[in-house]
């Protein structure tokens, strides 16, 4: 059992909460809006029950490592690099803070500049000092090294710093559950009431049951790229499925491991056995495993490459498929309307090229029709949610989930340390 913000009194406390304000940036300017929208029912309801005050804590990218990629790069080009520049231009919260400010339609004090440094550490005078109800920023959490440590002791240190500015913490921060770290989930050692916020409570009610107890018939959609990467979850959700879709380029591996010729398909040829005991299980547990029938196929892996249809599931030599065909989607749409519940994790081809789009579209199309009649639909990856935003229908599903790798860890039956602090003890 999970326990959320609203099972606790927030008037006269001081709340310390993890957002996932991880955003894409560019000149330090907010490119996507999505995550900081999520989070504001949160932010709000905190404020509106009477906190003392509201510091909201983000990691920012990955500092070290872009930093460190971004200085090889100049020195290789032989360009100037001023690493203060680079940091302040792409990982600093006070942008952050600025554009939150904005669509709260209150004041956001950034807590990165004040004469304690420009750090998370010893920030707690500062945030008292604010007046009655403020909403503070901190710094990036990930300028610490502490932050993302693997041993106990360094995790403490800054959990145990951050402790210090809350009697409450709540974690809204879902598309970093996943990750053990000092403010997602070591941070609760230290903190009297550790609760989840609306947006995480939302995600786990959606993405828990399909892997636990999902209104059947499920049909699971799994896409993407590689098989490596996809196994744990078509293993985990073969215990409930009547159906695994199977698309996107991991499809290859399958239909090679049955047989046929894929061409110049992308291929794992070390997951050809995994993916031959992915089927037998299948055909064991009486789940239908659907792979494409035809195919779009190109000589070569580019935008602007000919598309070339494929009637039937042998692939010439020459020739990738880069997309499913119209005897496929017939397939999808028999195969989704027995469903009560769907799950969709992956593109069913390269949906970013727009002459291979057309599948991945109406898998979106069929899943929000689906929707419209009742049928829980749950969206989960970022690549999936990158393609229903792109087609305009993500507020055609049930639920669209902000965590890529969060969801897909759920999704395979995995706990999560960021949901797991939330629990009722």
């Amino acid at each position: 059992m999970i326990k959320t913000v609203k099972s606790v009194d927030l008037k006269g406390k001081r709340v310390i909460m993890r957002v996932d304000f991880n955003v894409p940036m560019k000149d330090g300017v907010v490119q996507d809006d999505t995550r900081i929208t999520a989070a504001l029912p949160t932010i709000k309801y905190i404020l509106e029950q009477g906190a003392a005050s509201l510091t909201l804590m983000s990691h920012l990218g990955d500092p070290s490592k872009d930093t460190k990629k971004a200085k090889e790069k100049a020195e290789k080009s032989g360009a100037a690099f001023d690493e203060e520049a680079y940091i302040k231009g792409k990982h600093r919260m006070k942008p952050v803070a600025a554009y939150l400010e904005n669509k709260l339609g209150k004041p956001v004090v950034f807590a990165g500049e004040d004469s304690s440094g420009d750090g998370c550490y010893g920030k707690k005078a500062f945030i008292e000092s604010q007046p009655n109800g403020s909403v503070i920023m901190l710094e990036n959490t990930r300028f610490h090294k502490e932050e993302t440590a693997k041993e106990t002791a360094d995790l403490d240190k800054l959990a145990g710093e951050l402790a210090t500015y809350g009697d409450v913490f709540v974690n809204d921060a879902f598309g970093t559950a996943h990750r053990d770290h000092a403010s997602t989930a070591s941070i609760a050692k230290f903190v009297p009431v550790s609760v989840a916020g609306f947006l995480m409570e939302k995600e786990i009610a959606y993405l828990e049951p399909v892997v636990t107890n999902p209104q059947k018939p499920l049909v699971a959609i799994i896409g993407g790229a590689k098989v490596s990467s996809k196994i744990a979850v078509l293993e985990s959700l073969l215990k409930n499925s009547s159906a695994l879709v199977i698309g996107g380029g991991m499809a290859y591996t399958f239909l090679k491991a049955q047989g046929y010729q894929v061409g110049k398909s992308l291929v794992e040829d070390d997951q050809i056995d995994t993916a031959k005991k992915v089927l037998d299980a299948a055909n064991v547990a009486g789940v239908q495993i659907v792979l494409p029938l035809d195919h779009v196929a190109a000589t070569a892996f580019d935008a602007t490459a000919v598309p070339v249809p494929v009637d039937g599931q042998d692939l010439p030599e020459n020739m990738m498929g880069l997309d499913v065909g119209p005897k496929t989607l017939a397939k999808y749409k028999e195969v989704l309307e027995t469903a009560k519940t769907i799950v969709w994790n992956g593109p069913v081809g390269v949906f970013e090229f727009d002459a291979f789009a057309k599948g991945t579209e109406e898998v979106a199309k069929l899943v929000a029709q689906a929707t419209g009649k009742g049928v829980i639909t749950v969206v989960g990856g970022g690549d999936s949610v990158a393609a229903v935003n792109k087609f305009g229908l993500a507020g055609k599903m049930s639920h669209v989930s902000t965590g890529g790798g969060a969801s897909l860890e759920l999704l395979e039956g995995k706990k999560l340390p960021g949901i797991e602090v939330c629990r009722e003890k």
